[in-house]
């Protein structure tokens, strides 16, 4: 039913009802907030996701097609604001013998990244870290998510020829960085 509830929530929000806004905000922060943190270390930088998304959705709303669940749709919308401030990050010049902190943050390792670094040998690590954020994040959909390529696909925004292709580069770049 919270589906449905969500869909009329999101009409509501496409025409600019704010107490709709508010509800679908209310219900949806936590668990997406939860989820940018396990994709990034820095908390700060989770919040702010969370904030571009909102900000995404109030702007997207109207355009919603109802073609999948709205928590999907929600998580692909931030997804996106992830991979973006992702590339931000990595395109920012550093000047030699000085880091940013925002890319020190970059290059940690997620809470995820460290539950699973005991699995993970060093150099599969350095390996992954090394994927670009359009494959990584298609990786975390599709093995540490569990999702299928359809749902990856809607997750992303993207098209599955567009997944399948990403996850075929990824494995092929992990295999040569580990051989």
């Amino acid at each position: 039913m919270m589906d449905s509830d969500d869909a009329a929530l999101l009409r509501r929000v496409g025409t600019g009802d704010r107490r709709a806004f508010d509800v679908l905000y209310a219900r949806h922060a936590p668990w997406l907030v939860l989820r940018l943190r396990r994709r990034c270390r820095d908390p700060e930088l989770a919040q702010e996701l969370l904030q571009e998304t909102f900000l995404t959705v109030w702007r997207a709303a109207a355009g919603y097609r109802e073609d999948g669940a709205v928590t999907g749709w929600l998580w692909a919308v931030a997804s996106r604001r992830l991979i973006d401030a992702h590339r931000r990050i990595a395109a920012r010049p550093s000047t030699v013998g000085s880091v940013a902190p925002e890319a020190v943050s970059a290059w940690s390792p997620s809470a995820e990244d460290e539950a699973l670094a005991g699995s993970y040998d060093a150099a599969l690590e350095r390996a992954l870290h090394r994927l670009s954020p359009e494959l990584r994040a298609v990786l975390q959909a599709t093995v540490l998510d569990g999702l299928t390529v359809r749902e990856t696909a809607m997750l992303l925004g993207v098209p599955e020829g567009t997944v399948k292709t990403r996850a075929m580069r990824a494995r092929r770049e992990l295999r040569e960085a580990l051989s």
